[in-house]
């Protein structure tokens, strides 16, 4: 099949709902990019450095898109000259000289040049011809040993490659413990010559790639069966997140088709030969080339030539590293037979034409209309468009995955500063936003972190103490969104103000029984963008965005669900979410009940069961359902019905252990047939 430029332009369309458009990319990084500044002081502060990396901080939300995760001790300073030591204070340094005079290409030696401080520290090493060396295998193996005793589900955990690996829901996370090296090593002078040469990435953007790390990841070499311990690979993926946002849309989608067609065709038929690290250095080599015409009617063609390269590449058995060319990326992988078959795989796509794209179930389910139809024409406006509606549900999934975890007073007086400069710079109305949220969470956090030290307190200080906390409280819920009045009426009832506790989980509820509102990606459009749509991005989420409520790890809020929290916190979960839904009709059982408004307490009751019970997941979502249930039963404990309880308890169990309470409701369950069976004696 012959390029056609409809064609291109349909799959341009189609690409921009799949992957997104420019202004949801945009939003994505924009997002990205602001959570980083705001940690960055706080990670300092305890003497690490975090960078995001991978497809997912690239601007993608595939189903494929993985989290990676890069980690660094700021006490270690890489050097590639024994005169640069001069620069640090090797008192409080450990100074490390990178050796390349006999490793492979991408791969270095890391010797310690400082006095060895710590058995920690001596544990890493290991001694080689008079010189200290750090052992890529055995910090791997350290950092591995410490992760697997705090994640959630260590059966899950495992190394990979230079990694520790883990599932965080569907989604695989990769955390790499690794090295930062400034400046960069001098066997980089090639590819900045290149880069020069050829003018791209442009002047401006190669200053800057410069002006950051690159790193060192502990794997070694696999020029024999087994890596080199002492070998550690060069990583540049602080450059290559800048090199894809130099990207303009056209060469972004052709970057993600290639992710789609590496996942549903390549990889669906042969092991997984290729990964989608070859995709991307595929398109860094296109891009400096400058061989493509890199615009929506000409999709089609820029797949194809990338298509080309990788086949080419695949022939000769040679792949080389954009940053160090010298280093075939295909060595000791991709070879004899295993090549040979990819190879006879890859050309039989390549005599099918561009029209192997339809093997992918996605990108068939695009261009069908346009094969099946010579009339049909979509512009590539069409693909960029996109309502309010539509805009802001991209916004709230970025901010639902934010997270801001000080556990100290002291972190979140750390993130508040950094809130305070970050916000006198000029910045996106998305990053003002990511700004608002950080700041809305902080303050929550920092005001029930001062709740639990209330009680050491006298009662002057208590009563300035709850003054400031009330201020806190409210100046969270004026900056975030509909769900952060419930903070505030969780504190009310923490400190038995039961009358205020009602009073803003009823006013809560008014406001999530609006038609407009938010939750979960559901929501009427159409009656959101006729309603809300003129408003600006910050009012539209105070009046109609509704996110959970969240139980933060270590810092009780309710007393009701201490059990829970610190069953949750055992089985190392960080936090429980709670849909909006059920805490305000929680409140209103439990402040009526300690009111001595039965009336109201019964039918606060009965509308918390009927809302599970008729609920479709519109309203609770499956991941909340077992501490929903575990509420409601707590709720009837309470009020005295003991049977309604037990019931309640056990339909907890029958729920996917999303929060991981069962010990809690176990415990729970158990009390409640004590009492039952000492009713029954009495």
């Amino acid at each position: 099949m012959d390029h056609i430029p409809r064609l291109s332009e349909v799959l341009y369309v189609g690409m921009c709902r799949e992957i997104g458009t420019p202004t949801e990319v945009a939003i994505r990084r924009d997002v990205m990019n602001m959570k980083e500044m705001i940690e960055k002081p706080v990670y300092n502060h305890k003497g690490i450095a975090v960078m995001m990396s991978g497809s997912h901080r690239e601007g993608f939300r595939l189903s494929s898109s993985d989290r990676d995760i890069m980690l660094w001790v700021c006490d270690y300073k890489l050097i590639t000259d024994i005169s640069q030591s001069r620069f640090y204070n090797t008192s409080k340094h450990n100074i490390v000289l990178m050796e390349d005079s006999d490793t492979p290409p991408g791969f270095v030696k890391l010797r310690l040049l400082t006095p060895v401080r710590n058995e920690h520290m001596m544990s890493r090493l290991v001694l080689l011809d008079g010189g200290a060396y750090l052992s890529s295998l055995l910090w791997r193996e350290q950092y591995f040993q410490v992760r697997i005793k705090r994640v959630p589900n260590p059966e899950n955990f495992r190394i990979h490659g230079p990694c520790s690996s883990n599932f965080c829901g569907p989604i695989e996370v990769d955390i790499a413990y690794c090295l930062a090296t400034f400046p960069w090593p001098k066997l980089l002078g090639g590819w900045i010559e290149r880069c020069q040469r050829h003018t791209w990435p442009p002047v401006s953007v190669l200053e800057k790639i410069l002006k950051n790390e690159c790193h060192c990841m502990p794997i070694g070499s696999k020029v024999d069966v087994t890596p080199n311990e002492l070998e550690w690979r060069l990583s540049f993926s602080q450059a290559e997140k800048q090199l894809v946002c130099t990207m303009n849309h056209a060469q972004f989608l052709c970057y993600g088709l290639l992710k789609i067609f590496l996942k549903e065709v390549i990889n669906c038929e042969e092991d997984e030969l290729l990964c989608s690290y070859y995709m991307k250095t595929t398109m860094f080599w296109m891009m400096q080339l400058g061989q493509v015409r890199w615009c929506p009617n000409n999709l089609l063609d820029c797949f194809w030539k990338c298509f080309k390269y990788l086949l080419h590449c695949v022939y000769r058995g040679v792949f080389p590293n954009f940053f160090i060319p010298q280093n075939n990326m295909f060595m000791n992988k991709i070879v004899d037979d295993s090549r040979e078959s990819l190879l006879q795989q890859l050309y039989q796509y390549y005599r099918m034409g561009v029209s192997c794209l339809l093997l992918s179930p996605t990108l068939r389910s695009i261009l069908e209309p346009a094969f099946s139809s010579p009339s049909f024409v979509l512009s590539p406006a069409e693909g960029e468009f996109i309502s309010i509606a539509n805009l802001d549900i991209c916004g709230i999934r970025e901010f639902n995955c934010l997270s801001f975890p000080a556990q100290h007073i002291w972190e979140s007086y750390l993130y508040l500063k950094s809130i305070n400069i970050l916000s006198q710079l000029s910045n996106s109305p998305h990053q003002l936003l990511t700004l608002q949220n950080c700041t809305a969470q902080t303050l929550v956090r920092s005001a029930f972190i001062m709740t639990n030290s209330a009680s050491y307190c006298t009662h002057k200080k208590i009563y300035n103490l709850d003054t400031k906390i009330c201020g806190m409280l409210k100046m969270a819920a004026r900056l975030g969104s509909v769900s952060y009045l419930l903070y505030l009426a969780l504190y009310y009832y923490r400190t038995r103000r039961y009358d205020k506790a009602v009073r803003f989980s009823n006013l809560t509820k008014r406001k999530l029984l609006d038609d407009f509102i938010i939750y979960q990606y559901i929501f009427d459009k159409q009656r959101y963008n006729e309603t809300v749509g003129n408003l600006s991005l910050f009012r539209r989420m105070g009046l109609a965005w509704v996110y959970d409520v969240y139980l933060f790890y270590n810092i009780p809020c309710i007393e009701e669900l201490f059990l829970e929290q610190n069953v949750s916190q055992q089985n190392r979960r960080s936090g429980q979410h709670l849909p909006p839904f059920v805490i305000v009709e929680m409140l209103s059982v439990l402040s009526h009940y300690r009111l001595g408004n039965r009336s109201q307490c019964l039918q606060s009751l009965t509308d918390l069961q009927t809302l599970l019970l008729y609920d479709d997941g519109r309203y609770v979502p499956l991941y909340t359902r077992d501490l929903s249930w575990q509420i409601l039963g707590i709720c009837q404990h309470v009020v005295g019905d003991l049977h309604g309880a037990l019931r309640s308890y056990e339909e907890s169990l029958k729920q996917k252990p999303f929060q991981r309470i069962k010990e809690a409701t176990y415990f729970r369950t158990e009390c409640v047939k004590q009492q039952l069976q000492r009713n029954v004696y009495m």
